[in-house]
């Protein structure tokens, strides 16, 4: 199943896509919107486009597990999507993703605008492969 992962943010989203098989994952862009509506619409045109079959959300729960403003935002708009393309999004605890995605990034020496231009995207492709190791798991 192609499932595509957004990393929701509000300036730019990240979104990642993994192959039919499940067993790679790779960022696909970085879309910069500040209005929802317009960042849902792209979204969506994304996924058609790539031919995702589900849509994983991070949720950025807070360090203790609570749900803040932000993860109440990624909900709606989870919702929202599904409602707009008719593609089932589940959501993905994204703790941890943020803090990842920049180890990944120093590694590979990625500093400055492609560094900024990279990080949400690199974040929804943790997004998507944490929910893809929870899966082969049985735990989704």
């Amino acid at each position: 199943m192609i499932i595509m992962s957004v990393d929701l943010g509000l300036a730019r989203t990240g979104l990642a896509r993994c192959d039919k098989s499940e067993l790679l994952s790779s960022p696909l862009c970085v879309i910069e919107e500040r209005e929802l509506d317009v960042l849902e619409v792209k979204i969506a045109e994304k996924a058609s486009e790539c031919g995702a079959e589900l849509i994983v959300v991070g949720l950025p729960r807070n360090m203790d597990g609570s749900e803040g403003e932000s993860a109440q935002r990624a909900r709606a708009f989870a919702e929202s999507l599904s409602e707009r393309t008719g593609i089932e999004c589940v959501m993905q605890d994204e703790r941890g993703t943020t803090i990842t995605a920049h180890n990944y990034l120093n590694a590979t020496d990625t500093r400055g605008k492609k560094r900024k231009r990279v990080i949400d995207s690199v974040a929804a492709t943790i997004i998507l492969e944490d929910y893809l190791a929870a899966r082969r798991n049985g735990n989704t």
